[in-house]
């Protein structure tokens, strides 16, 4: 979580509500994830 914060723009919400801050956190744990399995794809080569 605290890479997240401070390197992915949790540190404040662009949006408001529980559901929207839901979102917003999803989505970026998503794009980490991405990033981790682009970083393994590119190794494993």
């Amino acid at each position: 979580f605290a890479d997240s914060k401070e390197l992915h723009g949790l540190r404040y919400c662009r949006l408001r509500g529980k559901e929207n801050v839901r979102e917003q956190a999803l989505l970026t744990a998503a794009c980490q994830n991405m990033k981790k399995i682009a970083l393994h794809l590119s190794r494993v080569r």
